[in-house]
């Protein structure tokens, strides 16, 4: 990355960080930019997850390892990360119509992680999300062994953990990411 698009990332960052306080009270957006200066690699994973349509936002800080926990703050589920099947193994399973890859493994080239059930709920907690979409969720080994993986979404103004086989692809399903800086 560039300096100018370095500069114009971090600008869109500081402005999205200063519109939602409420996501992150109590945190001090110059220390936030002070650790995403000194990584560059947290850096390629925030503008991976902006131009996917994540409006990433930090909505922790990890008082114990100075860390700030970024995630996915769209409305709706990142639309560059939909209609994907959960993994490399559920994408190979399928015999036709395949889509264009895997959650799992566009989150690890993103240098993300995919939500766990709690961190999802977490989010919910600071806004509403998902009215339209779904995003798949980490899934236990237990439940992935038997072919199954695990989707959230926001409905009647309550949060739901779905299951799904692996396999499954939807163009309103994708994945949301965290990232610790």
């Amino acid at each position: 990355m560039d300096a100018k698009q370095r500069e114009a990332l971090l600008g869109t960052l500081k402005s999205r960080f200063e519109t939602n306080m409420g996501r992150h009270k109590d945190v001090d957006w110059s220390k936030v930019q002070a650790r995403l200066e000194s990584s560059p690699e947290k850096l390629r994973s925030l503008a991976e997850m902006e131009s996917t349509g994540g409006e990433p936002d930090v909505v922790l800080h990890d008082r114990e390892s100075g860390e700030f926990i970024f995630v996915d703050c769209s409305a709706e589920s990142p639309v560059g990360r939909r209609s994907l099947c959960f993994d490399r193994e559920s994408l190979d399973s399928r015999k036709e119509n395949k889509p264009t890859g895997c959650a799992t493994e566009l989150a690890a080239a993103m240098g993300v992680e995919i939500l766990t059930e709690q961190q999802y709920r977490a989010l919910q907690e600071l806004g509403t999300f998902d009215t339209k979409t779904s995003s798949w969720v980490q899934t236990p080994p237990a439940i992935r062994k038997l072919g199954g993986a695990l989707f959230c979404d926001r409905r009647y103004d309550c949060v739901f953990l779905y299951h799904n086989g692996a396999q499954s692809y939807y163009a309103a399903r994708g994945f949301r990411g965290a990232l610790r800086v």
